[in-house]
């Protein structure tokens, strides 16, 4: 298996790839972000561990722009930036995982080992269903190639729908995963955000499924959003 390194810190580096090395990984190490983007592209990796802060390109650019091209090397991401937007930043540029500084070696090792069983899956950034796309990284929605402007309530709703295409979703599921558990949320309010939603998307792209749920259905093109 090889592992491309990316990391500007050079003894952290020096010691990953000599860890590496001995669990009988070859290892190619990039000092920053350009460098590590073009071994990426054409080094044929198995996996990357990609730094975020890094000279030239930043860890975040790196991955986002490899995504863009539809390269799904698998990317464990590391970082001093511990905080939970953090993450979700690294997670939403379309990393595979992401590992604060500082970390144990053996969780890292675990952590590459998971990424290399699942292998280089198509993942992609931005959510498509017909002529919807949802940017999850970007809050941008664009319906039939026109941006729409959603609340937060809104977006979080549409990327859950989206994240499963086709499918029929509960009020009660919806409730459970897109409002805050810990709130005494009224049942109504899937239905009342329901409604908002297919105010901006267009009705017939938010189905009612009588006693089921939700789903999103695909529209002709050139369909009125009203």
């Amino acid at each position: 298996m090889r592992v491309l390194v990316v990391e500007d810190e050079a003894r952290l580096a020096a010691a990953l790839r000599r860890g590496l090395q001995a669990e009988g990984f070859a290892v190619d190490v990039a000092a920053d972000g350009q460098d590590g983007l073009e071994m990426a592209r054409h080094g044929g990796y198995d996996a990357m561990i990609l730094d975020v802060m890094l000279p030239r390109l930043s860890g975040y650019r790196v991955v986002r722009q490899l995504r863009a091209e539809r390269h799904w090397l698998p990317v464990l991401m590391l970082s001093a930036k511990d905080g939970e937007y953090d993450q979700a930043d690294g997670l939403d540029c379309g990393a595979d995982d992401y590992l604060t500084k500082p970390f144990s070696y053996v969780v890292l090792l675990a952590r590459l080992r998971a990424l290399l069983r699942r292998g280089a899956q198509a993942r992609p950034v931005v959510l498509a269903f017909g002529d919807v796309e949802l940017d999850p990284a970007e809050r941008r929605v664009l319906v039939g190639g026109a941006e729409v402007t959603l609340t937060t309530r809104e977006f979080a709703l549409l990327e859950y729908l989206m994240r499963r295409p086709g499918q029929v979703v509960s009020k009660t599921e919806l409730l459970d995963h897109v409002w805050d558990a810990a709130l005494d949320t009224a049942p109504n309010a899937v239905e009342v955000y329901v409604g908002y939603l297919r105010r901006k998307i267009g009705r017939d792209r938010l189905e009612t499924v009588r006693g089921a749920g939700y789903r999103l259905a695909i529209v002709p093109p050139g369909t009125d959003l009203s």
